[in-house]
């Protein structure tokens, strides 16, 4: 009956079996005179989701989450990860052969400086590290008395031997109905922003960035529409996209000649080494640069200007048909949403789902809205001990029956041309316990405070980020990954430069969209998130000294009643009635009658003298 079109659940090649890749790649590192190399989850773009033939990391390690890196040396490996990691990496590589270490805090330039001997040189490939990741490498080596090496080839490809070809997805235009904006208007907003950087140009080393300038999207990474390119804007006179001519049909380069020169990807070096050879600032992204580009520029004589890429903030900032498309979007994704999860309350208690069946599920219930193109990423279907998992993916071999007595985490997302989804709904089979309901009640009760926040237009994230967390750090508890990140608008489910979290520093402007998901997990045992898309607003307030800013809830789905404790306050109870209320009034009237029957039950409000006043 169900089945998933966009994601697979095969399990990746891992553990001793990819040992001899290790001892392949040493014997490669002899060949180009190296001590060792550092191996990111990273393509030449910085991009989070990255194609197959991008994919070093995973291959030599068996590692194959959004976010690590890898370091190599003559007789020690090391795969590193942050927090929502630890448990997968342990599983995924041959601990044998590779120790698992910290991605964060201590960083992995501590453990060079260790590990490290004078005279050693350490390679790095420069088209995967930013410049300040490459400073950072290079103080290391320093400090150890060894050299940072930039190679030419970069020795995994070397010994990679089936390495895939480069993606040739087709790029597509993204029509002004769900745009909004006009191209040729962004490139002025653009050249506005180089002018005020007293720049001569800007690079677009974002592939986000190109399509977002362009009005673009294409299919080269998974679940992201991306048209891999880059970009090249002058202060003045026309810009140049660098992209395969083979992505593009007549009609799309016509289109994108009426924008800018349309240049093959390898024409970049050699006109950026022109440009900075007449002596050119160039504007480069910190975030997302390749250090090669800077290297690039200044050998050829340049001036490279590292900093944030204003386009991060230019697209960040919903322009009102991207508001009203993504609001549509969320009511389509909230029909697909209680369709669902009528159906796990239904089938799940009988113990003959598992985590598959529930991801399979899912998508179909969206691919029946007609209007899906992807999932935003890898459905997170995780029950029992799998939901402690922050970022697992069920695979053939990992699978899990949904059994009573088990929560089922489901973290999941859209991608329709209107806009991109995000939510996460934990779900009670058969009865909890009281530990299962009192962290969930911890969580609920952080969610509906950044939901409930109003604050002063500047705020950043990081000032938010103690209100998810205040009511599990009174029992002695937290999580992991930060409480927000930002959405794109048929773009990246994660999207800079704002989020809710204690490395949150750019200020949340209005128009801007994130998640608000705190969560709890107990290794082994179960894990709760809960998760909701919020749309940045003006907070009109009577006698307000100061502009004033709060959210709006843009996702549509019910919470489970059934994990809800007694504690809370009136003004807690509110707010879960009021979000129930609105969900049951702009999904019930596109539901069976079926369905509409359990989202009554789902929605139906608590009464306010069960909890206590507040």
């Amino acid at each position: 009956m169900f089945e998933a079109h966009f994601q697979t659940f095969e399990d990746p090649e891992s553990g001793v079996a990819l040992t001899a890749r290790l001892a392949a790649f040493r014997a490669e590192l002899v060949q180009q005179k190296l001590t060792g190399f550092v191996i990111p989850r990273a393509d030449a773009q910085q991009n989070e989701y990255v194609a197959p033939s991008e994919e070093r990391l995973a291959w030599l390690t068996g590692f194959t989450g959004s976010a690590g890196l890898a370091i190599v040396l003559p007789h020690e490996a090391a795969v590193f990860v942050d927090g929502r990691y630890t448990l997968q990496a342990a599983a995924q590589v041959d601990t044998t052969a590779w120790k698992v270490e910290s991605l964060i805090d201590p960083p992995p330039e501590s453990w060079l400086a260790e590990h490290l001997s004078p005279g050693n040189r350490l390679g790095f490939d420069p088209w995967l590290h930013t410049t300040a990741a490459a400073d950072r490498l290079a103080a290391a080596c320093a400090k150890a008395g060894a050299e940072l090496v930039a190679v030419e080839r970069n020795p995994v490809d070397a010994v990679w031997h089936e390495r895939p070809a480069p993606p040739l997805g087709p790029v597509s235009i993204h029509d002004a109905k769900f745009a909004g904006i006009p191209a040729a208007d962004k490139l002025n907003q653009i050249r506005e922003q180089i002018a005020r950087l007293g720049t001569d140009a800007l690079v677009l080393s974002d592939s986000h960035a190109v399509a977002w300038t362009f009005n673009i999207r294409g299919a080269d990474v998974s679940h992201t529409p991306l048209p891999l390119s880059y970009a090249l804007v002058p202060k003045d006179g026309r810009p140049t996209i660098f992209i395969d001519p083979r992505k593009l049909s007549n009609s799309v380069r016509d289109y994108l000649e009426g924008q800018a020169d349309v240049a093959a990807p390898d024409q970049l070096t050699p006109q950026l080494t022109q440009l900075a050879q007449r002596g050119a600032a160039i504007s480069l992204d910190s975030a997302t640069a390749a250090d090669a580009l800077s290297r690039l520029v200044t050998s050829a004589g340049g001036k490279a200007v590292r900093g944030s890429d204003p386009i991060s903030l230019l697209k960040a900032v919903k322009n009102p048909t991207e508001i009203a498309g993504t609001r549509t979007a969320h009511q389509r994704d909230a029909v697909a949403l209680a369709r669902f999860l009528a159906w796990v309350d239904r089938e799940a208690p009988s113990g003959k789902l598992t985590e598959i069946d529930a991801v399979e599920a899912l998508e179909t219930f969206r691919r029946e809205t007609g209007a899906l193109k992807d999932v935003s990423f890898p459905t997170i279907s995780g029950t029992g001990p799998n939901g402690a998992i922050v970022h697992y993916r069920v695979t053939r071999k990992s699978n899990r029956r949904i059994m009573p007595g088990d929560l089922l985490l489901i973290d999941s997302g859209a991608q329709y041309e209107d806009g991109t989804t995000d939510v996460t709904r934990t779900i009670a089979i058969g009865e909890p316990t009281q530990e299962m309901r009192d962290r969930f009640t911890r969580v609920l009760r952080g969610h509906i405070a950044i939901a409930r926040a109003v604050f002063p237009d500047g705020t950043t994230g990081a000032q938010l980020d103690t209100l998810a967390r205040q009511f599990l750090w009174q029992a002695g508890l937290d999580f992991e990954h930060g409480t927000g990140h930002g959405v794109g608008s048929y773009l990246s489910v994660h999207e800079g430069p704002a989020r809710i979290s204690k490395l949150g520093t750019a200020p949340l402007k209005r128009g801007m969209i994130l998640s608000n998901e705190p969560g709890y997990y107990k290794t082994g045992a179960f894990g709760i998130r809960i998760e909701n898309l919020e749309l940045v607003v003006s907070a009109e307030i009577d006698g307000a000294e100061k502009p004033m800013n709060a959210f709006e809830t843009l996702t549509l789905a019910p919470i489970d009643r059934r994990l809800i404790d007694r504690r809370f306050s009136k003004k807690e109870v509110k707010w879960i009635n009021d979000y129930h209320a609105r969900v049951r009034d702009e999904v019930r009237p596109h539901l069976d009658e079926a369905t509409r029957v359990w989202l009554d039950a789902a929605t139906a409000p608590i009464p306010y003298e069960d909890h206590f006043p507040g």
